[in-house]
């Protein structure tokens, strides 16, 4: 009864959460709201026995990424938006599809509720660190090997986005690397 109880307190706080997220206009509050629905994620997975995910989940997406976001944030300096009023056609395309997703949540809330409950073997556990590291690095090593490299891909990239060099600064540097290609060959 009350791990009911917490789990609808938690994912009401993820649900207002990411409603003031996208509500926002200021990127930077949307941001803080996202942390909001990271921590309130975090406590969900506590309340399922899971803590090494809830951990991970803290550690990662609300310290590391929204680090990383707020950065970007900052990089870009982003002024207030004008509106489009070219886009208006566009709101009514995204109210349909928001009532298929409203749709397809409640389709699924009620093949879950319709699905036999099972019993849970107190005995098994998904979320401890030891089941996790055993299954990455046994069964899902290819998946965590490519996961490791796009992220390797991505630092690269931002780090090449982020260099700001002034057009006669990047022709240097074009014609620096030109010249050791000659003179390698």
């Amino acid at each position: 009864m009350v791990g009911t109880v917490l789990f609808f307190l938690f994912a009401g706080l993820a649900i207002a959460s990411a409603i003031s997220m996208v509500y926002h206009k200021n990127p930077l509050y949307s941001a803080i709201s996202l942390v909001g629905v990271f921590i309130s994620l975090s406590c969900i997975y506590v309340t399922l026995a899971a803590p090494f995910i809830a951990a991970v989940q803290i550690l990662i997406y609300a310290g590391a990424i929204m680090v990383l976001v707020v950065f970007v944030i900052m990089l870009l300096n982003l002024d207030d938006d004008k509106p489009l009023n070219r886009l208006r056609y566009l709101y009514a395309l995204g109210g349909g599809l928001g009532v298929l997703l409203l749709a397809q949540t409640f389709f699924i809330f009620y093949a879950v509720m319709q699905a036999p409950n099972h019993l849970v073997d107190p005995n098994t556990t998904a979320g401890k660190t030891m089941d996790i590291g055993h299954a990455m690095y046994s069964e899902y090593l290819l998946p965590v090997e490519i996961v490791g490299i796009l992220l390797m891909m991505a630092v690269i990239g931002s780090v090449i986005l982020a260099r700001r060099l002034a057009q006669p600064q990047l022709e240097l540097v074009v014609d620096r690397e030109s010249e050791r290609h000659h003179d390698a060959q």
